[in-house]
């Protein structure tokens, strides 16, 4: 639990960083950064700014100068404060905490590959039977080149092999190379959303064996950011698909849940521990992109609406618009709970 409290407790700091840097690059006065809400327990002023620690660690804020989410009709002209500043300004403020949640997650992924990224060793462990390879591959097998291609990692084969209608392989066994021209078995499985998707096999399952794959830096970026990437994909691919009834209410995951499953992967070692954190570092940054009032996308929202439109949005609308977004999260929230307790329970 510990664990979990400080991954989330930095995660947030390093959001609210990303918004305090940028404004102070617009030059917004900043007057508190807090990790957590409610009472505050310790604060420190440093230059214009209190730095404080709150009783209540799920979460944290900035408060800029005429800025206040519990009163969104607060405003102040003085050249320092928030709405004194362009809609793009602005705008470049509230990019700040996803971007820097993004960033988090890519440094990660990036001293990760570079330091060496925990893999499965492309040696078979199981031929199934009636596959291509039945009577061609054997446990203990290493596959060492698919279609031309040098092979490192047992996640390499899969993509090469679902994008071919014929596979060449290369094959090591024990000190003997064997090459062989396989014609893949298309199947129906499921997707991580439960969908039934048409995939690609030749019938082989890996041994297990853990290998520690190393990339040049200039390879690790290429590969840090297609991790990147594939999360931020997967997280936007399940918001859709919640919106749209594809998936249910009850996959969501509230903070007992995310503190359980971190406290699992603690257990795991450090490089689990890290990709779980870029994973959360990413889900946090998106889902304040979202158009909910109550977030980072909301305001970014009535922003685009003012340089678009010239004029600010009503404050009456503003109102009732950030107290409907304070509402589908405080929904979200117990929901999320309520499924942890669930899970938990069963």
């Amino acid at each position: 639990m510990i664990s979990a409290l400080l991954i989330l407790s930095f995660l947030i700091f390093f959001h609210e960083l990303g918004h305090f840097l940028m404004a102070k690059l617009v030059g917004v006065k900043v007057e508190v950064f807090s990790i957590g809400f409610g009472k505050k327990l310790i604060c420190k002023k440093i230059g214009d700014t209190n730095w404080c620690l709150s009783a209540v660690p799920l979460g944290g804020y900035v408060q800029m100068k005429g800025q206040d989410d519990s009163n969104p009709a607060l405003k102040s002209n003085d050249p320092d404060s928030y709405t004194s500043k362009s809609p793009w300004q602005r705008i470049l403020i509230l990019l700040g905490g996803p971007g820097f949640n993004f960033l988090l997650a890519y440094l990660i992924y990036l001293s990760v590959a570079v330091a060496g990224w925990p893999k499965l060793a492309p040696v078979i462990g199981n031929v199934m039977e009636n596959s291509p390879v039945f009577h061609q591959l054997k446990k203990g097998d290493e596959i060492i080149e698919v279609n031309g291609i040098k092979i490192k990692s047992w996640d390499e084969i899969p993509v090469l092999i679902q994008n071919s209608d014929k596979v060449n392989l290369g094959v090591k066994r024990k000190s003997k190379i064997i090459m062989l021209t396989i014609k893949p078995k298309t199947i129906i499985t499921k997707n991580i959303f439960n969908e039934p998707i048409k995939r690609k096999i030749i019938g082989i399952s890996p041994g297990g064996k853990i290998i520690k794959v190393h990339y040049s830096i200039i390879k690790a970026s290429v590969v840090a950011w297609q991790k990147f990437l594939n999360d931020a994909g997967l997280i936007f691919k399940g918001i859709e698909k919640l919106i749209t009834g594809a998936i249910g209410l009850n996959t969501i995951s509230g903070p007992i849940g995310i503190v359980d499953v971190t406290a699992k992967v603690a257990s795991m070692g450090i490089i689990p521990l890290l990709f779980l954190t870029a994973l959360l570092s990413v889900n946090l940054g998106v889902l304040n992109l979202l158009p909910i009032p109550a977030l980072d996308g909301g305001h970014i929202m009535f922003n685009l609406y003012e340089a678009l439109f010239k004029k600010e949005i009503s404050e009456e609308i503003m109102i009732k618009f950030t107290i409907g977004g304070w509402a589908v999260l405080g929904a979200l929230m117990i929901i999320g709970i309520f499924n942890d307790i669930m899970r938990i329970i069963h």
